[in-house]
């Protein structure tokens, strides 16, 4: 019998509130490790930690190291990109940052460069023209180490796309993760044959964005919970499809064997998956996570493509 098998693309595992802390209150104790029980029991097969800047992509690195199914990127976030030029040697970060990304890549654990982009909804924590620049910058560390990228993307679809097009040749692929655009930002996005494009509870809020899914090939498709962060919520409009549901308590009746209330995990990309598979009019759902794992495996775990081929090929899924 065929089982789910996802792999979480996206988790902040370095968030305070995996530490038990909410806006600056200790509530619980860190359980990254009753997280993680969670989600290895809801299905999921391995999950990528985000680095967001230097400190946290060491901070990533280091999680990851705690279990053989963690992994982890390396970058600056976009709303970030002032920390180079605050760093006061711009040059000695960068190289900063290529330094952790090859002791990462000896170690096994880092997979792509990211979490780096354009964000034109947050331009209050870094210029437009910072952004671009250092997100320009972060594909030579791609290149350099022969990694793909994990991509943001919010309210900055032509001048992402106009960098990407420039930089093509120093891109081995990547994801657009959490993808919240419009159909014609999906398209510019599906345009790069390399790059696919990430779902989570805030790729799923209203109607526009399911009409947006929908227009997503399933070869082109990857998961991801984000969490702690776009849970899929009760007013969501793709919240008729979920099945699956997990007990939760809030955070001031802190219970390790339940969620934490408003907080999202690893486990609830099982509820993802779920929705997917009703909007795209998708029965099987074992062998749908089938094949967004191999879209998974193909950009970020190529040594593992022919095991994710073989789980493939025993369902036959096509590509809706």
């Amino acid at each position: 019998m065929a089982t789910v098998r996802m792999i979480d693309i996206a988790v902040n595992f370095t968030d305070s509130m995996f530490k038990g802390v909410y806006n600056g209150k200790q509530c619980h104790l860190p359980d990254i490790a009753a997280v993680l029980t969670r989600a290895w029991s809801a299905g999921v097969d391995r999950i990528i930690v985000t680095g967001g800047s230097l400190e946290e992509s060491r901070e990533a690195l280091a999680i990851a190291e705690t279990d053989a199914r963690l992994f982890c990127t390396v970058g600056v976030h976009p709303t970030r990109c002032n920390e180079f030029d605050e760093s006061g040697d711009p040059e000695k970060h960068f190289q900063a940052l290529l330094s952790l990304a090859k002791v990462g890549v000896e170690k096994g654990k880092v997979v792509a460069i990211g979490e780096c982009g354009l964000d034109y909804d947050r331009t209050h924590f870094c210029s437009p023209e910072i952004q671009k620049k250092y997100f320009e910058r972060q594909f030579e560390l791609a290149h350099v180490m022969k990694l793909p990228m994990f991509l943001h993307m919010r309210a900055a679809a032509g001048d992402f796309c106009e960098i990407l097009e420039q930089n093509k040749y120093r891109f081995y692929g990547g994801v657009a993760h959490s993808f919240t655009g419009t159909p014609e930002d999906r398209d510019k996005l599906l345009a790069f044959n390399n790059l696919f494009i990430g779902i989570n509870g805030c790729s799923l809020k209203t109607p526009e964005n399911l009409d947006a899914l929908k227009g997503i090939p399933l070869d082109k498709m990857m998961i991801e919970t984000d969490s702690p962060y776009c849970e899929i919520k009760n007013t969501h409009a793709g919240k008729n499809f979920i099945k699956s549901t997990w007990p939760s308590k809030k955070k001031e009746k802190y219970d390790q064997d339940c969620l934490v209330k408003g907080r999202n995990e690893p486990c609830l990309i099982r509820q993802v998956l779920e929705v997917v598979g009703g909007c795209k009019g998708v029965a099987d759902i074992n062998q749908l996570s089938r094949t967004l794992y191999h879209n998974t495996c193909r950009v970020f775990f190529p040594h593992d493509l022919d095991s994710a081929a073989d789980a493939l090929l025993s369902g036959g899924q096509d590509s809706k």
